[in-house]
């Protein structure tokens, strides 16, 4: 496929002080980044730049290429609306399918031209003399009225700070940076985490590692995977009469939606699916302490939910096994756990998620009064725009993850709020936006109210919380809910910030 132009030019060099103007910059280019650049081009705007600081575009389906990555949201929801594929294989796709399916729609909606790739974005500054955005990279500064981040939440991998680690002579790689020239045979590995990037490579290497030993410091709930191929007739179908994928995305659409009863509004009833997990653990596992270790003592839904139909009988194959004990250190050789065991291995995997909250890109992102993004995050409003940071739109931003649904609907929720904003803000003559204070603090004043009630209030430590323990991931409600509050931009909650 053609690739987006990483050789023609894209501003100024490096110490050049004259920036590249646009009227547009967005960050990123995975699902959030193309889907903004292919809103505006659709929208009538042109005059954009995507920047990516990686040599291709994919975002999350670009850097999670461990063996057996997989979507837990069903295909024809985990898409674009307005660009469905007839051809998926799987019901639940695959992240080649996925990283391929990206490549795809940036073609066909010629938005290739604009990205700019090993363009790695190291400050992001609000000029307030000029009105203006000026955005520092690896290859020149830009300048733009308006910027829109798609970052997203897992593009930073969180690295676990434990002594020795540097002097460990084996393999270490984390889930999302894997060396596809690596091999499992005859080894001895470690996967340290059993979240969702652990419970999908573990089934992949167990078979031919000669030892699998997971580092678990919380179990999690593992429910069973509906995956299965699509046939050959449903593609057919979906190709042929389009309005039958249609009416199948909208099915999952619905399916899911009843989730968000559970873990928003009765809990309680989640104990259902409980039983549901115990069955489906208790078939593959016997042991009876293996079994004590994979069984949570929280509320299933407080962490992630995870599927997998071949994690547990991985788990209790003779050449795998499970730690609880807590790791001290590395040796060159060998983890060693609190109980003063020696774990000999030559390879470990960092199952160990992302920073989410605690994003370096926050910190890299200057507002008026030089106040940084990473420290008025829990202002955002409706997810996407700050005070203080006028004209500039944060996609996938605090509050918006789901636990129940697709990324991809909240993402698209989002781009027509920017869009019905760009729109009104260039008809009314241009003043740059930027959202009232007292309309952020009011709306997250009444989220923090309402999460402490649904099932991730229930009291575990998870990956939703910051270090404060507030949930600034997670959006407790119902995405048509979401929808809803995203279609129409309200200029009376904004302040306008003329050009001089």
């Amino acid at each position: 496929m053609p690739r987006a132009d990483s050789t023609a030019p894209a501003g100024p060099a490096p110490g050049d002080p004259a920036p590249r103007e646009v009227t547009f910059v967005i960050i990123g280019t995975g699902f959030a980044g193309l889907g903004a650049a292919i809103t505006l081009r659709r929208a009538g705007y042109r005059d954009l730049v995507v920047l990516e600081r990686a040599d291709d575009i994919g975002g999350t389906w670009r850097d999670n290429a461990y063996p057996g990555c997989r979507c837990d949201v069903q295909s024809n929801l985990y898409s674009f609306s307005f660009a469905p594929k007839p051809d998926w294989t799987q019901t639940y796709s695959a992240q080649p399918e996925l990283r391929s399916y990206l490549r795809d729609v940036a073609t066909r909606y010629d938005v290739l031209p604009a990205i700019r790739l090993g363009h790695d974005v190291t400050a992001v500054r609000w000029d307030d003399p000029a009105r203006r955005w000026r955005i520092s990279t690896s290859h020149g500064e830009f300048s733009s009225r308006y910027v829109i981040a798609g970052t997203g939440f897992l593009a930073e991998p969180s690295l676990p700070d434990i002594p020795g680690i540097g002097k460990f002579e084996g393999t270490i790689m984390h889930s999302a940076r894997w060396d596809p020239g690596w091999s499992a045979a005859g080894r001895r590995v470690a996967v340290i985490g059993t979240g969702a990037s652990a419970i999908q490579i573990v089934p992949e290497i167990q078979p031919e590692a000669e030892q699998l030993t997971v580092f678990q410091r919380t179990p999690a709930y593992v429910l069973p995977h509906s995956n299965r191929p699509v046939a050959r007739w449903e593609r057919q179908l979906y190709r042929y009469l389009p309005v039958t994928q249609t009416a199948a995305r909208l099915a999952a659409y619905w399916q899911r939606e009843l989730l968000a009863v559970g873990f928003v509004l009765r809990p309680q009833i989640l104990r259902r699916a409980e039983g549901l997990w115990r069955r489906h653990m208790e078939r593959s596992i016997t042991d009876p302490e293996l079994r004590r270790q994979l069984t949570p003592d929280y509320r299933l839904g407080c962490k992630r939910i995870l599927l997998s139909n071949e994690f547990y009988p991985a788990i209790a194959a003779s050449n795998a096994g499970v730690v609880t004990e807590p790791i001290v250190e590395f040796t060159a050789d060998a983890i060693v756990t609190a109980d003063g065991a020696r774990h000999l291995v030559d390879t470990v995997v960092l199952a160990t998620g992302f920073h989410v909250s605690d994003n370096p890109m926050l910190a890299k992102v200057t507002g008026r009064g030089g106040r940084t993004m990473a420290s008025v995050f829990g202002q955002t409003y409706l997810g996407t725009v700050l005070p203080g940071f006028p004209g500039y739109f944060q996609l996938i931003g605090a509050n918006t993850g789901l636990g129940h649904s697709s990324m991809v609907y909240m993402i698209e929720s989002q781009l027509a709020f920017v869009i019905d904003a760009i729109r009104k803000i260039e008809a009314a003559g241009g003043a740059v936006p930027d959202v009232r204070p007292d309309v952020a603090a009011a709306y997250n004043a009444r989220l923090q109210r309402k999460l402490p009630a649904t099932i991730w209030g229930s009291g575990c430590s998870s990956w939703y919380l910051d270090p404060a323990g507030r949930n600034l991931t997670l959006w407790p409600g119902f995405t048509f809910d979401f929808r809803r509050r995203t279609r129409r931009f309200r200029r009376r909650d904004f302040i306008a910030v003329h050009q001089d």
